[in-house]
């Protein structure tokens, strides 16, 4: 029997393991008869590549193999051991070859040795999710970078995760062997960096120490348990790290101070921050910045407790078209931005399609806090109360009173509420036009949510159709501010 060789590039590509497996499999070429290499190797024996064999005649028949294998072998292929390779593919050579419930006994050597490979895996990618932090980097506006030294090939494995978590920001994770770039749309996967070419520090960090040092818990400290969930190696990645050794050190005075202390009823939140709300903002001489700013200490309805944070509007101070929305989404509520998660998304299509400049627009929300509930890991949207829209009104009428818009479109019920008023019904006025008490004309149509909702497929292309029928009202005028 000859010998071949075979390399897989990428070395964690599931599609380039297959494929090779597949055509070994094909001519019948024994594990024990195929070289896996690695990165820069040689075979030692110089034995042809497994690529040169041409093409075996099919029969038709697929290779039957369990799901759990494939499951199995893409997890293991980002293992960084240089025999993971041989060992999926005998494996999968025992498993066509008669062993079906292989992965059934786990006292099998080659399984055992691939579980614990997967395990080192899924535990790099925890860390990988867990530890990194990024970095703003400077003269940019809104770009961050990040520098992780992962144990294993995780980075094409991970970085989905971080363009759903961080939607709405351009970042970008590098690593000695990989780096991975979001620009808010699409992912793009390049090779290793140096730690140089990530930024050292910005303002952030000494904000995030500060909270850090006053969260910490000394009467829950556990010195064992903390290295193990957050081992030493990734200490320097962490701008809380430098605050470990005084804190563990200090941990046992402050337990002392704690347990002295005057016992104090509990507070089932923190005491309310009176911001007077106002009616026109430019009576009071606020600008927009300042009323982001005092919106972000709102403490008028309870939905800033589980809230990450205070989702303000967007957009030119002077926007001719004002969109409202109901409130922010998981990805809004995450990024701080409006309008950025799948929602967001839809409405850049139809605005796209209508040749409509989304920069031009002011964005905003009804309710300025994410509402949700959750299941299992997701939080899922949940309509905001009556008392929630009220209580958040006054920062919307103040945005409109700073913008002075010459339209407003209200997207969905909520975001009609909060600017026509109770008496409106979007089943029966969604499309047609209105005019507030100051002459700003408006009109409302559904939420890019509630498209998204419908069934996949014609149900979900009708209600498109239908907003974006609605939204046509604005193609005329989106520049310049003319209505119908």
């Amino acid at each position: 029997m000859s010998r071949w060789s075979v390399r897989v590039d990428p070395a964690w590509s599931v599609q380039a393991w297959r494929d090779a497996a597949r055509l070994g499999l094909q001519h019948g070429v024994a594990p024990e008869h195929l070289d896996w290499l690695q990165e820069g190797h040689a075979s030692l024996l110089d034995a042809p590549p497994l690529a040169s064999l041409p093409p075996a005649e099919s029969d038709g028949k697929t290779i039957p193999v369990p799901k759990s294998f494939v499951e199995l072998a893409s997890t293991c292929l980002c293992h960084s051991d240089p025999q993971r390779h041989a060992l999926l593919y005998r494996m999968l050579w025992r498993i066509v070859h008669g062993e079906r419930d292989l992965l059934t006994n786990p006292a099998d050597p080659d399984v055992l040795r691939a579980m614990a490979l997967g395990q080192a895996v899924r535990r790099d990618s925890h860390k990988m999710k867990a530890f990194v932090r990024f970095r703003e980097v400077p003269g940019e506006d809104n770009a961050f970078i990040a520098w992780f030294e992962p144990e294993h090939h995780i980075v094409d494995r991970v970085a989905p995760f971080f363009a759903r978590r961080f939607a709405g920001m351009r970042w970008a994770i590098l690593t000695p062997t990989r780096s991975v770039r979001w620009d808010g749309q699409e992912l793009a996967f390049g090779p290793g960096s140096k730690q140089a070419d990530a930024p050292v520090e910005d303002a952030r960090e000494e904000l995030w120490r500060t909270y850090y040092a006053n969260i910490f818990n000394p009467a829950r400290l556990n010195t064992r348990m903390m290295q193990q969930e957050m081992p030493t190696r990734y200490w320097k990645h962490l701008p809380e790290a430098s605050l470990l050794p005084t804190l563990v050190r200090d941990a046992g005075d402050r337990v002392q101070e704690m347990h002295d202390r005057e016992a104090q009823a509990p507070q089932r939140r923190i005491p309310e921050q009176h911001i007077p709300l106002r009616g026109p903002a430019t009576a009071n001489g606020d600008s927009l910045d300042e009323l982001r700013t005092a919106a972000a200490g709102c403490r008028r309805c309870p939905l800033w407790e589980p809230a990450t944070q205070t989702v303000f509007g967007e957009g030119p101070r002077d926007a001719q078209v004002m969109f409202v929305g109901e409130q922010p989404g998981d990805s809004e509520d995450l990024s701080g931005h409006p309008f950025v998660g799948p929602a967001g998304q839809l409405l850049n299509r139809a605005l796209q399609a209508l040749g409509i400049d989304r920069s031009t627009l002011y964005l905003t929300n009804a309710v300025k806090h994410f509402r949700y509930e959750r299941r299992g890991k997701k939080r899922i949207h949940s309509k905001p109360q009556v008392t929630h829209i009220n209580a958040c009104r006054p920062w919307l009428l103040a945005e409109i009173e700073q913008v002075s818009p010459k339209v407003i479109v209200c997207l969905g019920a909520s975001a009609a509420r909060a600017v026509f008023g109770p008496g409106f019904n979007l089943g029966r006025d969604r499309g047609r036009w209105h005019t507030l008490e100051d002459g700003t004309r408006g009109f409302a149509t559904v939420h890019p949510s509630w498209v998204l909702r419908q069934p996949v497929g014609a149900a979900q292309e009708e209600a498109y159709r239908l907003l974006l029928g609605d939204l046509e009202r604005l193609s005329t005028h989106a520049g310049n501010g003319r209505t119908e």
